[in-house]
């Protein structure tokens, strides 16, 4: 079980994450029908001595094995173009999360609300609690409600960098002088982790994300404290 849950995705927190774990299951599926459906006719000619040296051509086979890689690339492709444009909406989001990456180290804006910012950096191995995880636990989280659309917005000050959370299926490069959106919904509360997965620098693996998903009546508290 525990080499399954290193190979496997982590557990969706977001209906596009949902949406992307389905997916990756259905086309693991076609490429395993795929798989065994060679390796059983390469198995089934080395077996046989059923060939016939006369037979030049079959207008039938060719008709077969044209029309069903092509079906089989459709039902791939349709699930994949959904996927592709649920990524890209963004229906009236009601928090924007400003993300800006430094080498090596993010910096965060709840630009709907005043005097909400603050540098995100990794926290010392000395520093940290026993229950906390190395390399991956921030001095500062981000805190966002769940069941609430959000607007992430991202950018860079210096090198390309991308900002990553595997649990909300959300990857979004921060590119200098350009500025680039995704939208998240987090469905329950927990906390999440990420990390730059562009090669920034010398300190690429040093820079990681954490995000805490609240309620509503929680997300205020913080915001009221923080002011």
């Amino acid at each position: 079980m525990a080499l399954w849950n290193m190979i496997s995705f982590q557990d969706p927190v977001t209906p596009i994450m949902e949406q992307l774990v389905i997916f990756h299951d259905h086309t693991m599926m076609v490429l395993t029908m795929i798989t065994v459906g060679v390796l059983y006719m390469i198995s089934s000619m080395l077996m046989n001595k059923l060939i016939d040296r006369n037979m030049l051509e079959s207008q039938m086979i060719e008709l077969v094995w044209t029309i069903m890689p092509a079906f089989m690339l459709i039902t791939i492709a349709l699930p994949s173009l959904k996927i592709l444009y649920l990524l890209e909406e963004m229906n009236k989001p009601l928090i924007s999360l400003s993300a800006v990456g430094h080498q090596w180290y993010w910096s965060y804006e709840l630009s709907d609300f005043k005097d909400i910012e603050f540098d995100s950096y990794m926290k010392n191995t000395k520093s940290m609690m026993n229950d906390e995880y190395r390399l991956l636990e921030v001095d500062n989280r981000i805190v966002l409600p769940f069941n609430t659309k959000a607007r992430i917005l991202v950018t860079s000050l210096d090198v390309i960098h991308s900002w990553t959370i595997p649990a909300l299926g959300v990857k979004i490069d921060g590119t200098p002088g350009r500025i680039n959106q995704g939208g998240i919904m987090m469905t329950r509360p927990g906390v999440y982790y990420g990390q730059c997965s562009e090669i920034c620098g010398a300190n690429h693996s040093f820079m990681p994300i954490m995000i805490e998903s609240v309620n509503m009546k929680s997300f205020m508290a913080w915001i009221k404290n923080f002011s």
